[in-house]
């Protein structure tokens, strides 16, 4: 019963437009800024547990500003507009996350995401809105532990891999796709890159679809072996 009680007060408290509500309201979004910077940060990516503290903060003051200023001038105030620059605003900051390696590799979808996310639940917090900010965080906290493990094993069963292959010279590339032909495997998409003649060696992108799952962990370690191959990177 004190456990409802208190819960009712703290949602009672942060909708309500005093000093005490504004305190609970960053709080909350630091504390959902932390909880999501925790798991970028072990990942070791660029934007961390400050960038989303700073994030979700930014967005909650933004909010309560644009509250404050319903609450001091009236109707004159629009309480959205300042709200709908954040939405838009942040994701220039998510794209400075997302890197395109020289090998068409995308990575930092998933930080630019949980930047932008930071961002609306900031607003919902500054607005007073702590049962969405739970429930969101909650589920946030879910779709990075538990839906990233499942990723990775729906990773592990898929009977395609992405091969970055790197060849000895021009007539490897073809001697390579027989090969694969050969063995069973389908080239379902293959990429030629550039390379300059002296510094870069003959490159290729290539999606492949192996006959069972077991082969695929199995098919950059035997594709090392050719003589004609110099390096084989899995993406």
């Amino acid at each position: 019963m004190f456990i409802v009680n208190a819960w009712n007060w703290l949602l009672d408290a942060a909708s309500s437009w005093s000093l005490l509500a504004i305190a609970i309201r960053l709080l909350f979004a630091l504390i959902v800024g932390l909880i999501i910077g925790i798991d970028r940060e072990r990942k070791r990516r660029v934007a961390g547990i400050k960038t989303h503290i700073l994030v979700c903060l930014g967005s909650a003051l933004v909010m309560i500003t644009s509250q404050y200023m319903m609450e001091a001038f009236g109707d004159v105030a629009d309480i959205s507009r300042m709200g709908a620059q954040v939405i838009s605003g942040v994701g220039f900051l998510g794209v400075g996350t997302i890197i395109v390696t020289g090998r068409n590799q995308v990575k930092g979808l998933t930080t630019a995401a949980s930047i932008w996310v930071c961002a609306c639940v900031g607003l919902a917090a500054g607005i007073g809105f702590i049962e969405g900010v739970i429930i969101v965080l909650v589920l946030l906290v879910f779709t990075l532990k538990v839906l990233g493990k499942l990723d990775t094993l729906v990773r592990k069963g898929a009977k395609e891999v992405d091969l970055y292959i790197e060849f000895v010279d021009n007539k490897a590339l073809l001697t390579f796709c027989d090969k694969i032909k050969a063995d069973g495997h389908t080239i379902v998409k293959m990429q030629i890159g550039k390379w300059d003649g002296e510094h870069d060696l003959p490159n290729a992108l290539f999606s492949i679809r192996t006959k069972d799952r077991d082969q695929v962990s199995r098919l950059a370690v035997e594709l090392r072996r050719l003589k004609y191959v110099k390096s084989v990177e899995e993406l």
